[in-house]
């Protein structure tokens, strides 16, 4: 499940006691629409998505209004807005009016897993307010720090120092960001990210870091998010008929987090982990065809059953079967690598035999024993293959699915099909 807009992110927020932008839903009359714009000089009007929504400011979906008249006209023109990211199609439930911060500095932050790390990690910068994948890296900042522990303030100042962040920032952000780590930790989440945080003038020289705009996402095999008393239907975004069919395959062992990336994708990457997921979503981009995350050591006729369905949904179109995740500690990449196997098999002898390039990249528990009982299969179905382990860099692994991917759209699916006897 994933939030986006700070309708909710107000108040998961208050939780930790982390300060945010005054907000209100679309249920705020005129007068109360007004009186904030009469507190703040200036309002945004932001539609509300359900689900993780991305790109909205690039697609014209922000409002601003410094009077109610100008503020209703927002209202109407993005109540239902519609947007479409990555192929998907979503519409808007209603708006929000947000007091826009007055602030000299904006401030990227986020935590969230790494699987290179194996721990948690914050990413930090004074240069927020864009993507920040277009920052160069000495403006960034990305700091692993142990779990057991928690997030401590010279964590957060040992980041702004790397990056020379002005000094004015430091204390603000050092007794501020380390709240955020109690909402992350003791609540379920996977990933929380706060874009901008507008360091707003409270006087005697002194800033105040308000939240102005909010996402999270939270791990659906734990329970504790339901602590926070969110509406069930929250995220009941409209799923594919392949979403809903892995999701229910949820079990107390094993993730099963999908969504659809791009319907027209010719890679499907059947991911394990968050950190290999956030990574490999990110590079692949619009070749992959979904996004997912099959981590926490799921058994065998689990991991069967998803690679079925994944396989039914999204084989006929691609190009590159890709099995990629981290270094496990406790997945038997054995069982996960006999299942997918089995469940490939099972597809070909169903369905007949199609022309594919598998990549694996992978390490843990059983893997060469994974590895071995997975190429004696893809060696019986007649396809070519690469794998790496746990000593070769994923995006490197990455990169070499998508050369793969460009081979097969540019004359290798031919040469693949005739070595499978396929006219």
């Amino acid at each position: 499940m994933q939030i986006t807009g700070m309708y909710w992110g107000s108040k998961l927020l208050k939780f930790v006691d982390y300060p945010t932008s005054e907000v209100l839903g679309p249920e705020a009359s005129g007068d109360q629409i007004k009186e904030l714009i009469g507190r703040w000089g200036e309002i945004f009007v932001k539609p509300m998505f359900k689900g993780g929504v991305g790109k909205k400011g690039k697609a014209g979906l922000l409002g601003r209004a410094n009077n109610l008249a100008t503020a209703m006209k927002e209202k109407e023109r993005l109540y239902f807005a519609e947007h479409v990211h990555n192929d998907v199609r979503t519409k808007a439930e209603g708006v929000t009016f947000e007091g826009a911060v007055p602030a000299e500095f904006e401030v990227y932050f986020s935590i969230t897993d790494s699987s290179k790390f194996r721990a948690p990690v914050i990413t930090i910068t004074h240069h927020g307010g864009v993507n920040i994948e277009e920052l160069p890296k000495d403006k960034i900042a990305s700091i692993p720090f142990d779990p057991l522990t928690g997030l401590k303030g010279f964590v957060v100042s040992n980041a702004l120092r790397k990056i020379n962040a002005p000094q004015e920032l430091v204390s603000p952000l050092v007794q501020n960001l380390p709240k955020l780590w109690e909402l992350y930790h003791y609540y379920g989440m996977t990933t929380l990210e706060l874009n901008p945080i507008r360091m707003m003038p409270a006087g005697k020289g002194r800033l105040l870091p308000l939240a102005c705009d909010f996402k999270c996402a939270f791990d659906g095999d734990d329970p504790n998010w339901k602590r926070l008393g969110l509406p069930s239907d929250l995220d009941a975004s409209s799923y594919s008929d392949f979403e809903q069919e892995v999701n229910e395959l949820r079990t107390y062992q094993g993730q099963s987090d999908v969504y659809v990336i791009n319907p027209q994708g010719t890679i499907t990457a059947m991911t394990f982990g968050g950190g290999a997921n956030a990574l490999v979503t990110e590079q692949l981009g619009d070749t992959a065809t979904i996004s997912s995350d099959f981590g926490g050591n799921p058994p065998y006729e689990k991991m069967h059953d998803i690679a079925r369905i994944v396989y039914k949904y999204w084989l006929k179109q691609s190009q590159v079967l890709f099995i990629i995740g981290g270094k496990a500690n406790n997945t038997d990449i054995h069982e996960t690598f006999r299942a997918m196997a089995d469940a490939l098999r099972d597809h070909f002898h169903n369905v007949g035999p199609q022309p594919l390039y598998v990549v694996v990249g992978r390490g843990g528990p059983n893997l060469i024993r994974g590895m071995g009982y997975l190429r004696d299969t893809l060696d019986g179905l007649g396809l070519p293959y690469q794998m790496f382990g746990h000593d070769s860099a994923m995006s490197e692994v990455v990169n070499f699915a998508q050369s793969v991917d460009k081979w097969m759209k540019a004359g290798g699916r031919a040469m693949v099909a005739r070595a499978m006897g396929i006219s």
